[in-house]
Formats: structure tokens, sequence, C-alpha cells
């Protein structure tokens, strides 16, 4: 039976994976589910149809070609792991076993939960194509830690001193305090405050509603996010290019004012502080000058790259 070893970071911006081979995958965290009478629009990798218990989901940009949509955001990504999961993992073979790596903000919570839903023989279908999957054995780590570990990797984090992890993620944000041997001495994970909570903010803003002459949906914000556009949808005279910074510079604030008070004691051992997870590029022009501060090329990628077993980690590049 062929076997497989994935990472997997069921975002509530992206669904990441990767497998050591190549560059890793994101997929929109955004699905749509068919009604039993409805034919698919065209799927793609990064667009799955995904068939399990006897439904069917839409995940993707694509799922914004229906009518209706349901954002990972909006509910605790670990209560759907598996869906999600799936959603990443093309069949290899008609049956195949998998070893998952993945990670979440509160493991302590939610590992349990996780681990019974993947672990154990699933039917899925993706794409068409029929599959019996053994998942043998699941890993969960606190998110963040990998991250830290990936730029340790590369050269990123220095050797001596201690490390802030800043992870802006879709729905959450959180922060990591790290020493030299990747302890964790404390945490915050705050639930709201992601990407999603600056996108609703600019949904509300009159000026974007005004050149719609509708109400905004965040979800479409958070698309522009994703693929770098300032533009709502594909309306030219609809965008927030203007007036993003009076909502970014508060937005941004709030979390390094956060940060700062609660490791007020241990900053003046810190040597880095590491932005990092899917929504960090918002603020990636913020940072790079600020000393100490530091990004990776891709940091959406950096927790999927981290969680891989060493010795299977790509080589990475170094914004600064």
């Amino acid at each position: 039976m062929e076997k497989k070893v994935m990472v997997v970071d069921p975002g509530n911006y992206d669904l990441k994976s990767w497998d050591g081979n190549d560059k890793p995958k994101a997929i929109r965290s955004v699905k749509f589910k068919l009604p039993r009478g409805k034919y698919a629009l065209k799927a793609d990798n990064l667009n799955p149809v995904v068939e399990l218990n006897g439904d069917r989901f839409h995940f993707g940009l694509r799922a914004y070609d229906y009518r209706k949509q349901v954002h990972t955001t909006e509910t605790e990504k670990a209560h759907e792991v598996l869906l999600n999961v799936l959603a990443c993992v093309k069949p290899i073979a008609p049956e195949f076993k998998l070893h998952i790596h993945t990670s979440h903000p509160r493991p302590e919570r939610f590992e349990d939960e996780i681990r019974k839903q993947l672990l154990g023989t699933h039917t899925y279908g993706h794409n068409g194509q029929n599959a019996v999957i053994n998942i043998e054995s699941v890993s969960v780590e606190p998110e963040g830690l990998a991250a830290w570990r990936y730029a340790k990797s590369i050269g990123l984090v220095p050797q001596q001193g201690l490390t802030i992890v800043i992870d802006i993620g879709g729905g959450t944000w959180l922060s990591r305090l790290i020493n030299e041997q990747g302890e964790i001495l404390d945490s915050s994970v705050n639930e709201r405050g992601g990407a999603y909570s600056l996108a609703a903010d600019i949904s509300f803003d009159a000026r974007l509603g005004n050149a719609i002459d509708d109400q905004p949906d965040p979800g479409v914000v958070m698309n522009g996010f994703a693929i770098g556009s300032h533009y709502y949808g594909e309306n030219p005279a609809a965008t927030w290019k203007d007036w993003l910074d009076e909502y970014l510079d508060p937005w941004f604030k709030g979390i390094f004012g956060k940060v700062k008070t609660q490791y007020k004691p241990f900053l003046p051992r810190v040597r880095r502080f590491l932005v990092t997870g899917g929504s960090s590029h918002l603020i990636e022009s913020k940072v790079k000058s600020i000393p100490l501060f530091a990004m990776t090329i891709e940091p959406r990628f950096d927790n999927v790259r981290g969680l891989l077993p060493t010795g299977k980690q790509a080589e990475g590049m170094v914004v600064r």
C-alpha cells in the first residue's frame, strides 16, 4: 500500500499543504456545499471538489462562482479538520496510508478532537477520483512554533536570545515567546483580530459601499488581500488603495502594542521579532525597516515548511 507523509495547515485564510516536493500549495479557505442535484463547476488542484459521507464541497476561489460560500474563519477550524485536510490530499492510489503533521493555535484544547477526526480509515472523492485513505498517525503542535523552527533552519533566528513570533492569520493572530532551545515561554492567542477583522472594517466603509452601491462582503475584500489586489472583485471603481492605511495602521499598531505589553519584562533579551502567517504580507512594508523585525520571502508557508520532519525542509530565501 502506498504511504505518504504530509503537512497540512488548515488555516482560516488558506488551506496550506506540503509533502516536501516542489512548493507548498495553498487553497483559499472557503467552500460551497453542492446540492445533490447540482453539477460542480470546473475543478483543479487549487479549487478541488471533495466528496465525504455523501456530501460534496467545492473549495477555493471557485466557491465565489456559486451563490453562497462558507468561510473557514466563520467557524472553529478544528470542527471540520477532516474535510479541510482531504481538500489538500490528492489521492496517490485507490488505497493509501498517510501520516499527518499539523498545528493549531490552541492544541491543548483541540488536539484530541483533531486526532479523533483524522485517525482511521476514510473513503472520499477528490476531483472525481475516489480513494480510501488510512491516516495512521497525526502530530499536532502549537501554531507559530514551526515557523520559528523553519526561520532558525535558514539562519533568520539568532543563536542567542529570545524570539517573539507574531503569527497573523485570516481569523486569528497569536504570539509566542520562544527561547534558543525552542521552548515556548509564554503565548497569547487572539481569536479575533486577524485579516478578517481588517477586511470587515474596510467593508463597512461608506466609500467602498457607495462604489458598488451595495454592502461589501468582507470575504471579497479578503480575496483582494490574497491576490495582492486593492479592488473589490473586478470593479476598478471600487478600491480601498488610497485609504487603506487609515485602517491598516491602527490594526498593526493594535497587534504590536499588545505584544509589547505582554512581553515587556522579556524585551531586553529579545533578539528577533519574527512576523509570519497567511496575512503577514499586509504589513511587510511597515515592519521591514523596524530593527529586530524579520520576515521570509513567503511567510504564509513558514509554518508548513517548519512542520515537515527535519531533513525534508526546503531551502528558504530571506527578506532581511
